[in-house]
C-alpha cells in the first residue's frame, strides 16, 4: 500500500511537471517593445477585416499551439535612416540635403498589421524602403522652393515633407517621431555668395565698431591725460598755496605787534560806531512812537470812514439798479401785452381793409373793363366812318381834282390868312412905295413865310401836278385834314404855325407926292 501512494503521487507529481512544461512551451508574453504575429488560425481584430490569417498580440501573454500555430515577433522599437538627398531648387541650383528621420511601427493594430505584412522577415530593410521615400518628396518639394526659402524657413520645408509623406508611411505602419533637416551643402557657392553681403555689412559695422572704440580709448586717455595734468596742477597750486600761508604767518609774526595796537584802535573804532548806531536806533524809535504810529492811526481811521460810505453808496445803487430793472420789467410786460392786443387788432382791421379794397378793385375793375370796351367800340366806329370819309374823297379827288382842293381850301381859308397875319403881329409901322402891287406881293410872301395852311395847300397842288395819282391826293388831303380844324376829330390838334420872323422896323418920311411908277 505505501509503495501504491507513492506510485501514484510520482505519476502526479511527473503529470504536473509535464502540464507545467506543456504551459511554458505554449505560452508566449509580448515585450513592451514588440509585437507577437500569431498565425494559423482565422481571427478577428477590432479595426481589421475578418479572416485575416494572424492575431497580433501586444503588451500581454497569450497560448499558442506548437505545431498548429507560429509565432513571430516584430519589434516596435524606434529606427533612424540618414538623409543624404541630392536636390535641385525652383532657380536651378544643386543642393546636397543632409537630415535623420526617426520613426517605428505605429502602436494601434492597423499599423501593425501593415507593417508586418510588409516588413515581418525584412525588418532591416525598412530604413532603406523609408530614405527612398522621403528622397523622392523632399526632391519635388526642394524643387518648388528657393534657396532663400530653405536657409529662411527651414521648419516650412520640413512641415512639407512630413505632409507629403504621411500618407505613404501610414500604409506602411510606421509614423514619424521626428525629422531634422541637418545641413544644406552648396557645391557651386550660391550660399555663401548670399552670405557675403551679410558678411560684408557685419564686417564694416565690426570695423566701424573698432574705429569707434579706438575713438572712445583715444579720448578717455587724452581726458586721463588731462586729469593726471589738471592733478598737477592743482597740487601745485596747493603747495604754492601752503607756501604762501607759511610766508603769511611768518610776516603776521612779523608785524603782530603794529598788528595788535591796529586791531585795538580798530576795536574802539567799532565800539563807538555801535555806540552811534544804538543812539539813532533809539531816536528812530522815538519818532516812530511819537510821529508815525498817530498819523498811522488817522490815516487807517479816515480810510475805513470812506470804505463804510463807498460801501454805502454802492449798496445804494445796487438797489437802486434792482428796482429799476424790476419797474423795466414790469413796463416790458405791459407794452408786450399792449403791443400783442394792438397787433391783434391791427390784424383784424387789416383783414377788413383787405376785404373791403379787394371789393373796391373788383368793382372798379369791371367798371373799367365796361368803360374800355365802349371807347374801344367807339374809337372803332369814328376810325370807320372816317375810313369811309377818307374813301369819299379819295373817290372825289379822282374825279374832279381842282374842285375839292379848291373846296378845301375855301373851307380853310380863314385859318389860312390868320396864319399868314401872324407874321405882322410885331410890326408896329409899315411903309409901302408900289402901292396895291407892293401890297399884294408882301401878303403872298407873308403867307408863304409864315402860314402853314397856305404852305400845305401848294404841297398838295405841287404833289397832285407831279404824281397825277388820286391815291397821292388822298393823302394830301388826310394831310391837310390834320391841320385844319373842320373836319377834325375831337382828339387831334392842328399843330401851331411857326413863327414869322419879326419885320425889320424902319422909320421911312411920309410924303404926299407918291411917283407915278409905283416904285
Amino acid at each position: 500500500m505505501p509503495v501504491f501512494v507513492g506510485v501514484v503521487a510520482g505519476a502526479a507529481v511527473a503529470a504536473l511537471a509535464v502540464l507545467i512544461g506543456l504551459f511554458k512551451l505554449m505560452w508566449r508574453v509580448a515585450e513592451p517593445n514588440e509585437a507577437l504575429i500569431i498565425s494559423g488560425s482565422t481571427h478577428r481584430t477590432e479595426g481589421l477585416g475578418e479572416g485575416m490569417g494572424f492575431r497580433i498580440v501586444t503588451g500581454r501573454g497569450t497560448l499558442v499551439l506548437p505545431g498548429v500555430q507560429a509565432v513571430r515577433k516584430l519589434s516596435l522599437d524606434l529606427n533612424e535612416t540618414e538623409l543624404s538627398v541630392d536636390c535641385v531648387t525652383h532657380q536651378g541650383i544643386p543642393l546636397k540635403v543632409r537630415g535623420v528621420v526617426i520613426f517605428k511601427v505605429g502602436d494601434d493594430f492597423v499599423s501593425i498589421a501593415n507593417a508586418s505584412r510588409r516588413f515581418l522577415d525584412q525588418q532591416k530593410l525598412m530604413a532603406e524602403r523609408v530614405h527612398n521615400v522621403f528622397a523622392g518628396h523632399l526632391r519635388s518639394i526642394v524643387g518648388g522652393l528657393t534657396v532663400e526659402d530653405m536657409i529662411r524657413d527651414r521648419e516650412k520645408l520640413t512641415g512639407q515633407t512630413r505632409a507629403a509623406c504621411g500618407t505613404e508611411m501610414e500604409k506602411l505602419g510606421l509614423i514619424v517621431d521626428s525629422l531634422q533637416i541637418h545641413e544644406i551643402e552648396d557645391p557651386t557657392g550660391y550660399i555663401q555668395n548670399l552670405a557675403m553681403p551679410h558678411a560684408a555689412a557685419v564686417q564694416r559695422d565690426a570695423r566701424i565698431a573698432q574705429a569707434e572704440a579706438n575713438r572712445l580709448a583715444t579720448e578717455a586717455e587724452q581726458q586721463a591725460a588731462a586729469r593726471m595734468a589738471e592733478a598737477t596742477r592743482d597740487s601745485e597750486i596747493l603747495q604754492a598755496g601752503y607756501q604762501a600761508e607759511r610766508d603769511k604767518a611768518a610776516a603776521k609774526a612779523r608785524q603782530a605787534g603794529p598788528l595788535a595796537d591796529a586791531g585795538a584802535r580798530q576795536e574802539v573804532v567799532v565800539q563807538e560806531t555801535r555806540v552811534a548806531e544804538l543812539e539813532a536806533h533809539r531816536r528812530e524809535q522815538q519818532l516812530q512812537a511819537d510821529v508815525r504810529k498817530p498819523a498811522d492811526a488817522k490815516a487807517y481811521e479816515k480810510r475805513t470812514l470812506a470804505e463804510a460810505e463807498r460801501d454805502a453808496r454802492i449798496s445804494a445803487a445796487q438797489a437802486k439798479a434792482k428796482e429799476t430793472e424790476l419797474a423795466a420789467s414790469a413796463e416790458a410786460t405791459r407794452v408786450k401785452t399792449a403791443a400783442a392786443a394792438e397787433a391783434e387788432a391791427t390784424k383784424a382791421r387789416g383783414a377788413a381793409a383787405a376785404t373791403a379794397t379787394r371789393a373796391t378793385g373788383e368793382a372798379e375793375a369791371a367798371a373799367a373793363q365796361a368803360k374800355g370796351l365802349a371807347a374801344a367800340e367807339a374809337t372803332r366806329a369814328k376810325g370807320l366812318a372816317e375810313a369811309e370819309a377818307i374813301k369819299a374823297r379819295a373817290a372825289a379827288l379822282a374825279e374832279n381834282q381842282e374842285a375839292v382842293v379848291a373846296q378845301q381850301l375855301a373851307e380853310n381859308w380863314p385859318e389860312i390868312v390868320a396864319a399868314g397875319a401872324g407874321a405882322f403881329n410885331s410890326v408896329d409901322h409899315m411903309v409901302l412905295l408900289n402901292g396895291a402891287d407892293g401890297m399884294s406881293d408882301m401878303f403872298a410872301k407873308a403867307l408863304t413865310m409864315g402860314g402853314t395852311g397856305l404852305g400845305l395847300a401848294r404841297q398838295l397842288l405841287s404833289t397832285m401836278n407831279q404824281n397825277g395819282g388820286a391815291a397821292n391826293g388822298a393823302a394830301a388831303l388826310n394831310g391837310l385834314d390834320g391841320v385844319t380844324p373842320a373836319p377834325r376829330s375831337a382828339s387831334a390838334s392842328a399843330p401851331a404855325p411857326a413863327p414869322a420872323p419879326a419885320a425889320r422896323k424902319e422909320k421911312v418920311p411920309v410924303t404926299d407926292d407918291e411917283p407915278s411908277d409905283g416904285k
